[in-house]
Formats: structure tokens, sequence, C-alpha cells
């Protein structure tokens, strides 16, 4: 009788302690959603890093009920984001993954990746539209009023040119772990 009642009291713990790890997963989730990424990519990341051997797409399958084309999708999100790593050697000829467990390493990589994107794409057009601006504004046709337009604009712009060229040094910086110290993930 006893060692019966020992094994419904561990079922009942590790019942609960799914219970706890589904709330977690969950919030993982939500706060991914809070930066722009799927919900359900931060759920399978959540499944991930709880899990304590590497995973391949079938068995996130069998935790996220996707398609297999999403599940992959998914996956190549994670990946790019570098939350989860794709290991070398195969498990029956699939591959297999592994989520990063330490949050300043996802943190990192993860606003990296979205802030650099930001800075590619701000950087990128500003920097086209500056040159078209400028002419527009020295150009002998141009209104004063339009040219004013055009200065006002170029200000605007090279304020942006040096906010952006700010945000890729915090990006830089935030890349190389300058701002973590080591193992205990302290602010330095």
């Amino acid at each position: 009788m006893e060692a019966l009642e020992r094994k419904i009291e561990e079922e009942l713990e590790v019942s609960r302690r799914t219970e706890l790890r589904a709330q977690i997963i969950e919030a993982i989730a939500e706060t991914m959603d809070l930066y722009g990424a799927n919900h359900s990519f931060g759920k399978l990341y959540g499944i991930m890093f709880f899990e304590d051997k590497p995973m391949t797409l079938e068995d996130m399958k069998q935790y996220m009920n996707m398609s297999k084309s999403n599940m992959s999708y998914a996956v190549r999100s994670l990946l790019d984001a570098s939350m989860v790593k794709k290991l070398e050697e195969k498990k029956e000829r699939k591959d297999q993954y592994i989520a990063e467990t330490d949050f300043f390493i996802t943190f990192r990589n993860f606003f990296t990746m979205k802030l650099q994107r930001e800075v590619d794409v701000m950087l990128g057009a500003i920097n086209e539209v500056i040159p078209e601006l400028s002419e527009m504004a020295l150009a002998e046709e141009t209104t004063d009023e339009e040219r004013r337009e055009c200065l006002r604009d170029l200000h605007k712009l090279r304020h942006g040119v040096t906010y952006y060229t700010w945000l890729q040094q915090f990006v830089n910086r935030l890349r190389d772990g300058e701002f973590l110290d080591g193992e205990n993930g302290e602010l330095s």
C-alpha cells in the first residue's frame, strides 16, 4: 500500500511540475509575442527550453500539433535568432535541435538580430534618400518653399543618421557581450 501511495504522490508532483512548466512556456511565448515574434514560435522555444535532450522536427510536432512545414519555418526562425542550435549528429537520419537555455545569451542574440535589422533598413533608406533630397535643395529650379521643406527633411534625416550610428555601436557592443559580465550575467 505504501508503494502505491508513493507512486500516486510522485505522479501528482510530475503533474504539478508539468503545469508549472506550461505556465512558464506560455509566459515565454507571450514575451516573444510582445517583441514581434510569432506566439507559437515562442511556445516551441519554451518547450525546447525545458527539454533535456535534443529534439527532431517529429518530436516537436508531437508537442505543438503544427504541420511539418510550419514546424520547419518555426525552427528556422529560432535558428536565425540563435535561440536554437542545430546539432551535427543526427538521430535516425533526422536533424536534431537544442534550445539555448541561457536567457542572457538568448536576449543578446534576439535583440541584436532585431536591432540590426532596424539599423540596416533605416540607414539603407536614409542613405538612399539624402543624396536626392540634397540635389533638390541645391537645384536652381526648386522653389524657396520646396527648398525649405527639403532642408527640414535633411535635418531630420541627418539626426536619424546620428541615432542609427549610435544604435549600430550599441548593437555591436551588445553582440560582443560588453554589457554582460560572463557567467553571472550581471550588467557591467
